[in-house]
């Protein structure tokens, strides 16, 4: 599949299932700490309404930190939109251009796609990501990668068991793909969601 459909279908699916949420789960906790859905709904938009100039000064701002400015321009634009408003973001920029500092088109939609799963695995919404888009996203799975990310898969090797996938060395931990391509964007995941003797040092607390 090409990467720039994938990205568009995965933006407008994901639109719809924020379209779909009740008011309640807005304020829900994610897999990203700190974020209720309502932050990472807009963080996931602001490249499309940030021109880069404005970028720029709101790393400035942050002297110089991408996190600090990530996480204040999210809760200030969650503050500022309704809901239908972060939802159709999304939906209205599917082919919008933008991409990370790093990493291209495919690490725009490993974006989209894991913070998507960041909103929907602790809401328990089953969503099941198409095999073509996970596959180009852990085919693209490096220990550079799962470094950049903090991930700690050291001594570890992930194989999922619902399609032919496998990374690293060491104590065996399976699971779903999109479950395990979250352990290798450095996210701590549920109980129960993982199987091996290594789980427990992926678990969310």
């Amino acid at each position: 599949m090409d990467i720039r459909t994938a990205i568009a279908a995965e933006r407008r699916e994901l639109a719809d299932v924020l379209d779909g949420l009740p008011a309640g789960a807005w304020d829900a906790p994610t897999l990203c700490a700190g974020w209720r859905v309502r932050e990472a709904a807009a963080h996931m938009s602001l490249g499309f309404r940030y021109p880069l100039p404005r970028t720029l000064w709101e790393i400035t701002k942050a002297r110089g930190s991408l996190h600090r400015m990530t996480g204040r321009c999210a809760r200030r634009d969650a503050a500022t939109h309704t809901t239908p408003q972060l939802a159709a973001f999304l939906r209205d920029n599917a082919t919008h251009p933008w991409t990370p500092p790093v990493g291209g088109t495919a690490a725009a939609l490993g974006h989209d796609v894991v913070h998507g799963l960041d909103i929907t695995v602790p809401l328990g919404i089953d969503r099941r990501i198409p095999e073509d888009r996970l596959r180009l996203l852990l085919d693209r799975v490096t220990p550079k990668s799962a470094a950049f990310f903090g991930a700690g898969l050291d001594g570890v090797r992930l194989r999922a068991h619902d399609l032919d996938w496998s990374f690293g060395t060491g104590t065996l931990l399976t699971g779903r793909a999109q479950d395990l391509l979250l352990l290798a964007f450095g996210r701590k995941l549920p109980a129960g969601r993982l199987h091996g003797e290594a789980g427990d040092r992926f678990l969310a607390v």
